[in-house]
């Protein structure tokens, strides 16, 4: 058993000119969480610097880059789970919290597992975290997405949907053996106010249980949260599987059950990572044995 992590910044039709930014996004996110690990840190400190790192970047769909829903705002959700004491945390539909991965997590601390909205930012206040104009969040990119959207109204993803790009997430083991993820979003593009998708539902978007691995989920979200993407790939670990084929019987059942696009990153509790995706791309990044970056999108 060794330290490991896996990052991913959404599972998608990610445009072209999309393509460098996505993945080196996700290389420089990969690296912040490892340099956490290397130094004999934990797998929960690990994941969410990684995530922040995905937050303050505006390629990615959360945080600062979250889509706008179709009052042109963000509505962002977030999920946080230890896989040593199947503590979680969770929070939807913020607009004032610059990284939702902080107070996440500080749900998961807390005696709640899932807080929303004006709650969710009371709450943060609460824990020292400031609130912020919501205005700030809204990054050129979205509003640029957000205006194509108003002047051609995308139709209801109601099968075979294929998000531009989705969720952030990270998964990772740390060298006491403890297993954390987290995943983080803006959610769907010209969404309905108040829509949410699989990124906070523990299980769906999001798990951790030292017993077996842990997995972070991206894509169409009703779909994910449909099937239990995240829990169903943890479950496949069983018996010692290797998390690429825990990965890929999760997305094929999302798949064949009903009809989901997206992808799940994992890590097993022998440090083995593992991911697949049916989208024409994932952006991800992980660490090798000796160390170096693989990236991709």
């Amino acid at each position: 058993m060794g330290i490991a992590l896996i990052v991913h910044g959404g599972a998608g039709a990610i445009a072209d000119n999309d393509v460098a930014p996505h993945r080196e996004g996700a290389r420089t996110a990969a690296n912040i969480g490892w340099v956490i690990l290397a130094n004999g840190g934990n797998a929960l400190d690990a994941v969410q610097a990684a995530i922040v790192s995905m937050e303050d970047d505006p390629a990615f769909d959360a945080g600062y880059g979250s889509y706008l829903n179709r009052d042109g705002q963000v509505e962002m959700d977030a999920s946080f789970m230890d896989g040593r004491t199947l503590d979680a945390g969770s929070i939807a539909g913020v607009q004032h919290i610059k990284n939702p991965i902080l107070v996440a997590r500080r749900v998961m601390e807390s005696e709640h597992t899932f807080l929303i909205a004006h709650g969710a930012e009371r709450f943060a206040t609460e824990q020292g975290i400031a609130l912020i104009d919501e205005k700030e969040m809204r990054a050129p990119n979205a509003i640029a997405k957000w205006q194509e959207c108003v002047n051609n109204p995308p139709p209801a993803p109601l099968a075979q949907y294929v998000p531009v790009h989705g969720t952030v997430g990270c998964v990772a083991i740390d060298q006491n053996g403890n297993i954390a993820a987290g995943t983080s979003t803006g959610g769907m593009s010209f969404k309905r106010v108040g829509r949410v998708g699989d990124s906070p539902i523990i299980g769906a978007g999001t798990y951790a249980d030292n017993l077996l691995g842990g997995a972070s989920a991206t894509g169409w979200g009703e779909a994910i949260t449909r099937v239990v993407l995240s829990k169903f790939a943890v479950d496949a670990l069983a018996n010692n599987r290797h998390p690429n084929e825990a990965a890929r019987a999760a997305i094929e059942m999302l798949a064949s059950r009903v009809g989901g696009t997206g992808g799940v990153i994992m890590v097993d509790r022998f440090g083995r990572i593992g991911f697949a995706f049916n989208t024409p791309r994932m952006a991800y990044a992980y660490l090798t044995p000796n160390k170096s970056v693989v990236a991709s999108c």
